[in-house]
């Protein structure tokens, strides 16, 4: 077995984390799909913004954020599997991610203007690619970098159980907790994917959506 492969594996179960009050039921097929439908419409609604936004950025770019439009990262999907996730970049380039798994974000690399993109939640746009693709959905847990991924999974129980469904572009625990910046949040977030998943529905999409909106309006949580 690979390292990483082995750095899988040795997560530990929802079952640990979560109360049995807490673990709900798996979601139903009917809602997977229909998920996945709403997923492809708001996908196609949304990349005519996208690229108008993209269209901006090119001509504001070379002043205020000098360097390519578009970051793609590594990051952990469904099931486990690494897939590149797509941003408008916001932070000033290096070669290697430097950052530790539980270490706080590098904000002396973020540019004036990749600041306000990033409290209006614009840098996270062009993963409604990712969404058409169907390497995520506009609702679910916040996939993490590749290689800070495989620590969580092999030190945070139930850290393996919040890839049973498609990462989103926002989700339960962005809008409750905001950015996780060590270890202890990391395992705060994990809980609340869980409970996201254990109770997977409409209902539950529609208020996170509804607390998407008003962080998006009050910058909550935004780095």
């Amino acid at each position: 077995m690979t390292e990483n492969a082995q750095g899988v594996e040795n997560a530990g179960n929802a079952s640990e984390v979560l109360s049995g009050s807490e673990r709900g039921t798996i979601p139903s097929r009917g809602f997977i799909l229909g998920k996945r439908l709403l997923d492809i419409a708001a996908a196609l609604i949304a990349l005519p913004l996208v690229a108008i936004v993209a269209l901006v950025l090119i001509i504001i770019n070379p002043l205020f954020n000098a360097g390519p439009l578009v970051f793609a990262q590594t990051r952990m999907g469904r099931g486990c599997v690494p897939f590149r996730a797509y941003k408008f970049r916001t932070m000033r380039q290096i070669d290697n991610v430097e950052r530790g798994p539980h270490d706080p974000l590098e904000t002396h690399r973020i540019t004036r203007l990749g600041h306000l993109m990033r409290r209006m939640r614009v840098d996270e746009l062009p993963q409604f690619l990712n969404v058409l693709l169907g390497e995520m959905s506009l609702i679910g847990p916040r996939p993490d970098y590749w290689d800070h991924a495989l620590h969580y999974a092999a030190t945070i129980p139930g850290y393996r159980q919040r890839h049973t469904m498609r990462p989103g572009i926002t989700g339960l625990a962005q809008v409750a907790t905001g950015y996780a910046e060590s270890a202890d949040q990391t395992v705060v977030k994990t809980r609340h994917d869980l409970r996201y998943i254990a109770n997977a529905g409409w209902r539950m999409d529609a208020d996170v959506l509804w607390r998407t909106a008003r962080v998006v309006l009050t910058g909550f949580g935004a780095r």
